[in-house]
């Protein structure tokens, strides 16, 4: 069987309203750089407010599956860029879905098992939606 790869376009479609709503300008798909190990980086949205640019990651994890792994790659990734990039003041890998399986450890230990101090931080979906709504990311 065939993977649903639209998923991740529904959760986009989620996230922007909320961003725009939130006085954020978005950019979908914007180049940062390098990835650790190599490849090309590009941020799933840019969100832009004043001179702050702040990095949003998406994830969603329907059924149990290879997402998870990538999460803590992916917190690594964003880490390094807002660490380079002194015009990116942090990032956010939002996670949605009902598939997750790890997702406390994500939500709540991860950032002590990754030796830095960037300002990135794992959400729900829906604790994201209410943070960019209230322009309060």
């Amino acid at each position: 069987m065939a993977r649903n790869t639209k998923t991740g376009q529904v959760l986009e479609m989620m996230v922007l309203p909320a961003l725009e709503m939130g006085g954020y300008f978005v950019e979908k798909q914007v180049r940062l750089g390098e990835r650790l190990g190599g490849g090309k980086h590009y941020a799933d949205i840019l969100a832009t407010k004043g001179d702050e640019s702040i990095i949003v990651s998406l994830k969603w994890q329907q059924t149990s599956g290879t997402a998870e792994q990538k999460v803590p790659y992916e917190y690594m990734c964003l880490a390094n860029t807002v660490n380079l990039h002194e015009d990116v003041s942090r990032g956010y890998i939002v996670i949605g879905g009902d598939g997750w399986t790890k997702h406390n450890f994500f939500l709540g230990e991860l950032k002590e098992w990754v030796n830095n101090d960037a300002n990135i931080q794992v959400l729900r979906l829906d604790a994201f939606v209410a943070k960019a709504n209230q322009s309060a990311l």
